[in-house]
């Protein structure tokens, strides 16, 4: 009967362990995700699982490229997933399919098809703080282009780590020795 007191001891012991570890490391530095929608196709497909770092915008500004999570001002419990595109005291440009920076600066995006039309007529200069974010998937986007810059406030984290469920599963087949 001791050794079986010990044992719930020992197990509770570790669990309290494992809550105060876990528990800031979720808060302050990683966050789970799921990617709800067509937007970032073909780079992130509907309930892929994303990875947020939240530590690192903590130390560093969030540079063109990367992918955000975040929320917008009005609505502050749905998460979004995006592309940076334009950085604060920028202008922003969109016309005849192409995306410039600066007046001079057209984006070559390599990781989005050339199928996917940037389709607007739209300049947005950003302020200190504001970002311009644009969906993989231009012609299913729900973007800057239609709600308006980010501001780095309202910004969680980057996309660090996606987990495709079952995309690496497949069925094992015998081999034919005839």
């Amino acid at each position: 009967m001791k050794k079986f007191f010990l044992w719930i001891l020992d197990l509770v012991k570790t669990i309290i362990i494992a809550i105060v570890i876990v528990i800031p490391i979720r808060i302050f530095v990683f966050q789970p995700f799921i990617v709800r929608g067509e937007s970032m196709q073909p780079n992130f497909h509907n309930n892929d699982y994303i990875i947020v770092d939240q530590l690192s915008y903590r130390l560093r500004e969030p540079e063109r490229g990367e992918i955000i999570i975040f929320y917008l001002e009005d609505n502050s419990s749905q998460r979004f997933i995006k592309r940076i595109i334009g950085l604060p005291g920028e202008e922003v440009q969109i016309k005849n399919n192409q995306v410039i920076v600066s007046e001079d600066i057209v984006l070559q995006e390599p990781y989005i098809p050339a199928s996917f039309e940037t389709i607007s007529d739209k300049t947005i200069y950003l302020k200190e703080n504001e970002y311009f974010v644009l969906g993989d998937n231009r012609p299913a986007s729900y973007d800057s282009r239609r709600f308006g810059v980010v501001s780095k406030e309202n910004i969680i984290g980057r996309a660090l780590i996606n987990i495709r469920f079952f995309q690496f599963v497949s069925l094992i087949k015998t081999p034919n020795y005839d």
